[in-house]
């Protein structure tokens, strides 16, 4: 396993981030400071600096609303994107994955380059919730149809859980995240979503955050998620 995956797997950092150590001189294998490249098996001895093991004192997590017409990364021209009006000032600090541009709701903005792979990868399984508003009145034959899958050309999507919340609005839990997904399965449907939030991810709910507004997540609750990722046991 080369030595960069190996860090990862023991949830040192992001194989980026162990790029970075290991060009740094931090990392160690049987006493020899490691290369970028190299591979270690299961009888080798490998030390890491303690300013990496300390580095987790330094990780934050916040809570975010993302306003609708925010993209999340890389915007286009006359486009704004979340560090833009983020109300933290790190440089360091990212969102974890996407939400579209026309939606609002949660998103995670981390210095924990650890979390992406772990939170988006799609064996992965985690569940994000949405609240969706659509044009006209919904029934059971519309939540049956989102609740069981559907084929929408370029890939089928996964079973999930969609109940009605109102005349017109429903939840739905994903464990997926294709591009545009919510909506697709409503527009296959002959519906158009005219609003769509995301409330929770995992464990983390979005509560009464309001739009740009922002909490940092921390205590039993930072436990439970980490713990969910697989860092803590």
């Amino acid at each position: 396993m080369r030595i960069n995956k190996y860090l990862s797997s023991q949830n040192y950092c992001s194989r980026r981030e162990a790029d970075g150590f290991i060009k740094a001189g931090m990392v160690k294998i049987n006493g020899r400071t490691a290369v970028l490249g190299d591979k270690v098996s299961e009888n080798d001895k490998v030390e890491v600096s303690p300013s990496v093991k300390d580095r987790t004192s330094k990780l934050k997590y916040y809570a975010y609303h993302k306003p609708a017409e925010i993209v999340t990364h890389t915007p286009e021209e006359g486009q704004h994107e979340i560090r833009e009006i983020f109300p933290v000032k790190d440089k360091t600090i990212f969102p974890v994955g996407r939400l579209d541009k026309s939606s609002r709701g949660l998103i995670i903005l981390t210095n924990d380059g650890r979390i992406t792979g772990k939170l988006l990868g799609p064996e992965m399984n985690r569940e994000k919730e949405y609240s969706v508003r659509v044009d006209k009145k919904i029934n059971g034959f519309f939540l049956n149809k989102l609740s069981y899958g559907m084929d929408l050309g370029d890939f089928v999507t996964k079973p999930c859980q969609a109940r009605q919340t109102g005349a017109d609005e429903f939840s739905i839990i994903l464990t997926e995240g294709k591009k545009h997904q919510i909506r697709r399965m409503c527009d296959a449907l002959g519906f158009v979503v005219k609003d769509l939030v995301r409330i929770r991810i995992m464990n983390i709910g979005l509560k009464d955050l309001k739009p740009n507004q922002y909490r940092e997540i921390k205590g039993k609750e930072l436990e439970t998620f980490l713990s969910g990722l697989g860092f803590i046991e």
